[in-house]
């Protein structure tokens, strides 16, 4: 190897992944507590840094969306097992019964209908957010809602129901103005909306420390330089 090849490899700048997470990854990250963030946030790192990643629920909203917009109650939810491959029919089947449930509490499937909602993205201290609802609803009496899906098997923590639906209706004039967050635990059929139980600036200085620490905890998490 010539002098001239070592000294490129040398000086060559070890790539600088910034901080960044989405609503799902954050709102999971202020679920845990002690080491177990740190862990959290050093897997999130290193799966950005290998580009992977994967979502086995895709199949199960677009069945969703389409007895929605369709207005067919659950025709498309009940055949949709039946197409995944093998592998993930147990997760489907898991999740069917919940779906359904969340679809028939929407109540007559001609008073409501698909809208179109927006990605953003929020500044939450020093770290970039991204929201991303998986749908919009528009009812017939003009009531808007944008929702985000939850399939994890344990329920969402009261403490990720308060971020993803303050953060969704912080940044609601980008993603679906006008509109109502919700979340909707889809193992269980529950659905959870904003509270009143604490003040938004509380929840705002709340979430700006979280995110300050998983800042610093991203860093830390660098993988060395060979």
């Amino acid at each position: 190897m010539t002098t001239s090849t070592m000294s490129t490899i040398s000086t060559n700048p070890v790539p600088v992944i910034p901080p960044y997470a989405t609503m799902l990854g954050f709102t999971r990250y202020v679920s845990r507590t002690g080491p177990a963030k740190a862990t959290f946030v050093g897997g999130l790192r290193k799966q950005r840094e290998r580009r992977s990643g994967f979502n086995p629920h895709g199949q199960l909203v677009k069945a969703l969306k389409a007895d929605i917009a369709f207005r067919t109650g659950g025709s498309y939810l009940d055949g949709v097992v039946g197409l995944v491959k093998e592998r993930w029919k147990p997760l489907y089947e898991s999740l069917r019964g919940g779906a359904a449930a969340y679809l028939a509490s929407l109540g007559d499937p001609e008073q409501v209908s698909l809208a179109q909602t927006r990605d953003a993205i929020a500044t939450v201290g020093p770290l970039a957010v991204k929201l991303n609802p998986h749908f919009g609803l528009r009812h017939a009496d003009g009531h808007r809602e944008a929702v985000r899906l939850h399939f994890d098997e344990e329920p969402p923590s009261t403490e990720a129901v308060t971020a993803m639906l303050h953060l969704m209706a912080r940044h609601m004039d980008q993603i679906l103005p006008d509109a109502e967050p919700v979340l909707v635990d889809v193992r269980r059929g529950v659905t959870h909306r904003l509270g009143t139980t604490a003040p938004a600036a509380h929840v705002d200085s709340w979430l700006a420390g979280e995110a300050a620490a998983f800042t610093a905890m991203w860093a830390a998490t660098a993988t060395p330089a060979a």
